[in-house]
């Protein structure tokens, strides 16, 4: 071939790099992107096949999303022959691929194809950081020569940052449909809310639910029963995030289903719990619990009788003695036994001033920058300072505190709680 003719092939292989430059810059869908590098490979170099591998840094592998030939294939990044493209960080020519110590004939054997040579590529982004490797193998005629690396090395340079523009737009669209759906499952939860308070003549009763993501594994819930007396819920299922939100909403069907299909009407907290725990035995692995709260006021009688598993400490304040006591769970937490009782139950009895709070361990258990809990004498001490307001604003002040007191570490656990306090 002449000097000549060489330069002319040389200008027509790269008026067909730039067309490839241009098809690829044409999309941003990754799907559509990486079968376009394998074809245009595949011309461009005159061989019978061509694998791309992208990077997967979490794993330190190279995962073949498109591979001509053969099925998906997943290989350690520092091993074989793309281990050693990565650590020589350029262009590896091999013509005699059985001759080398890194190639593997294994996959040959699995798939019947003969490797006479291989070009393997580095693909790297705008910044030098790796992105994948290209591998074709089997020139057509002959042997791969200096001018095939040229070009598969603009090829390459080319690739790379177009994969990687790919990749980041894929991530941003996956998270974005992502926080969509989380959106979604954030307002469901929080329909779940009840839309107001019970109205109890002589009673002032509030909650409040603060997720620390999308989605939390806190609930409260007030629930009319038949014989017209209100059930008061709080309850947390392990954890944070959709995976304990699945869980929660589950138990809250569950204990709304057990009281209005429940033939006994006398309001027996006990065989509530009873009943939910029994059922969400079934469903729950062993590293999964809900704890929960649940009582029935009588303000007839001027009190709220309540079982308690695993939920505590139950803060209940005195108002004449202006003092607090703090009453432990009752029974196990739900879904740890299927056949635990709750047969332990115990009744407050109101005075006018008198309240009752119940709130997760978010609020007690959050951490300020030294490690330092927010604790429950902090809570006695915003109760009692406010003991007068509206127990919406009590709860309500109390999240500002503990926020405060974390001094802008994100939020780590879900806030919920509920007050009740007979009005003086």
């Amino acid at each position: 071939m002449t000097e000549s003719s060489e330069h002319n092939d040389m200008q027509q292989n790269l008026h067909r790099v730039l067309d490839i430059t241009r098809a690829m810059a044409a999309t941003h869908e990754l799907d559509e992107l990486l079968p376009l590098i394998i074809e245009r490979s595949l011309e461009l170099l005159e061989v019978e096949r061509a694998t791309l591998f992208l990077y997967q840094q979490e794993t330190n592998q190279l995962v073949a999303r498109i591979a001509t030939g053969m099925d998906d294939l997943c290989v350690p990044a520092d091993k074989g022959i793309c281990g050693e493209t990565l650590r020589q960080q350029q262009t590896l020519v091999i013509n005699d691929a059985y001759s080398s110590d890194c190639f593997n004939p294994e996959i040959d054997r699995a798939t019947g194809f003969r490797t006479r040579n291989i070009m393997s590529v580095p693909l790297l982004d705008y910044e030098g950081s790796l992105v994948g490797v290209l591998q074709m193998l089997n020139k057509r005629d002959g042997d791969f020569t200096d001018q095939d690396v040229a070009l598969a090395d603009m090829l390459a340079a080319q690739s790379g940052v177009v994969l990687q523009r790919a990749r980041l737009i894929e991530h941003y669209l996956e998270k974005q449909k992502m926080q969509r759906a989380m959106q979604i499952a954030r307002d469901i939860q929080q329909g779940l809310l009840p839309d107001a308070p019970p109205d109890i003549d002589g009673y002032d009763i509030a909650g409040l639910s603060d997720p620390a993501d999308e989605t939390g594994g806190d609930m409260f819930d007030f629930i009319t029963m038949e014989s017209g007396a209100e059930a008061l819920v709080v309850a947390d299922a392990t954890g944070h995030g959709i995976g304990p939100a699945l869980v929660i909403a589950e138990m809250r069907a569950m204990l709304r289903a057990s009281i209005h299909l429940s033939t006994d009407k006398s309001a027996d907290v006990s065989k509530m719990l009873e009943t939910v725990n029994y059922l969400l035995a079934a469903d729950l692995s062993s590293a999964s619990f809900v704890t929960c709260f649940l009582g029935v006021m009588n303000p007839t009688a001027n009190s709220l009788t309540y079982a308690s598993a695993g939920h505590g400490p139950i803060i209940i304040y005195d108002y004449d003695a202006d003092s607090f006591r703090e009453e432990p769970a009752t029974g196990l937490p739900l879904g740890v036994l299927d056949d635990a009782d709750y047969d332990a139950t115990e009744t407050v009895n109101f005075k006018p001033g008198d309240m009752v709070i119940v709130t997760t361990d978010g609020f007690f258990e959050a951490a300020d920058t030294s490690g330092e809990m927010f604790g429950t004498e902090r809570m006695h001490e915003i109760i009692r300072q406010h003991r007068d307001d509206p127990v919406a604003d009590i709860i309500n002040t109390l999240q500002t505190r503990v926020m405060e007191f974390c001094h802008g570490i994100p939020q780590a656990d879900d806030l919920t709680a509920i007050a009740v306090k007979r009005q003086r």
